[in-house]
């Protein structure tokens, strides 16, 4: 292990520092980080969930600048005319396209992956980053909890949807943002839609990022076993300043505040891991600033590889469709 390495891994277990804008700053010396070129993306089309704020709005602006063709979607459509119309004055060309749909209703998803397969051509770049948190226990028209609903089934069946022209793309990418948050909350399998206990608004979040990690891993597992060259990860952007967090957690967003990294610095995995030649071969991990890094820290909340299967197929279950990639293998890779 060279001394980059090791300073990098004594900076990961402090967790504080690794999350903050020091873990940020510090390790785009230490590794001498470059962005995107201009032009890098030209020709690749890349779609974002969730785009009219905080990281999803960082990733469309880095990588608009990179000269992506950009796939914008949301439930409103002002604010996802507003963003489009925003990145078209400071580009001087329109390469934006957006699509209103509302990730926790499957027909929405549905109709949205119907369009998008229709009139797109191609599909390079599929970043998973919509996200809410509800203050009280909701269930969608389709039964689920409202947060499993729009971070778990809704990107599942997207992402199943899209596959064929990711696929068909070819060397396409799959990039969920998940949040330092899910490490040290369970995932009760035989409660996935909360209906035990008290409802917790951030709980139900970090249960939701846990299963998301999750489920990209299996995904990856069963891609993989069926010779896609689909690479599909998660990453999470450490502490960022965002609309989000300001909101749902007030104490912890003043108390960090000076520390908080900006939302472009948050989104830079994102980016890293939508352009870089070296990413495109990564598959089934989870990356903060550009490294891969552990999937559980706490002993309790660790989810085996049966576990991970279990999870799959209760998902694909609530998505009321078949198996879209059937574990005929029972492929095992460990309780990690």
């Amino acid at each position: 292990m060279d001394i980059r390495s090791l300073l990098d891994g004594l900076l990961e277990l402090t967790f504080v520092g690794s999350f903050t804008r020091v873990g940020f700053v510090v390790r785009r010396i230490l590794f001498g980080w470059n962005t995107p070129a201009d032009g890098s993306m030209t020709g690749k089309t890349v779609l974002i969930t969730g785009p009219t704020s905080g990281l999803g709005r960082a990733t469309a602006d880095a990588l608009a600048s990179a000269g992506a063709r950009l796939i914008l979607v949301g439930r409103s459509e002002e604010r996802l005319a507003r963003v489009r119309d925003e990145l078209v004055a400071e580009h001087g060309e329109d390469r934006f396209r957006i699509v209103v749909a509302d990730m926790g209703l499957l027909d929405s998803v549905r109709a949205a992956v119907a369009t998008i397969l229709e009139e797109e051509p191609r599909l390079d770049v599929l970043v998973d980053n919509a996200g809410a948190i509800f203050p009280d226990r909701r269930e969608t028209a389709d039964g689920i909890e409202a947060t499993l609903a729009t971070m778990v089934v809704g990107p599942f069946v997207l992402i199943d949807g899209l596959r064929p022209l990711l696929e068909r793309t070819g060397g396409a990418r799959v990039i969920a943002i998940t949040s330092g948050g899910m490490y040290w909350q369970t995932l009760p399998l035989d409660d996935l839609d909360y209906e035990e206990g008290p409802f917790s608004g951030p709980r139900a979040y970090a249960r939701a990022k846990r299963a998301q990690t999750a489920l990209m891993r299996e995904w990856a597992r069963r891609l993989a076993a069926v010779g896609s060259d689909l690479t599909i990860n998660a990453m999470h952007p450490g502490w960022s300043d965002t609309p989000g967090l300001a909101e749902t957690l007030p104490a912890f967003y003043r108390l960090m505040g000076p520390v908080l990294r900006s939302p472009a610095e948050g989104a830079d995995t994102i980016v890293w891991l939508a352009t870089d030649p070296r990413a495109g071969g990564l598959s089934g991990g989870l990356f903060l600033d550009r490294r891969p890094r552990p999937f559980d820290r706490a002993p309790l909340t660790r989810l085996s590889a049966a576990d991970r299967r279990r999870l799959w197929d209760l998902v694909v279950e609530r998505t009321g469709a078949a198996d879209p990639l059937p574990d005929r293998v029972h492929q095992l890779d460990g309780p990690g």
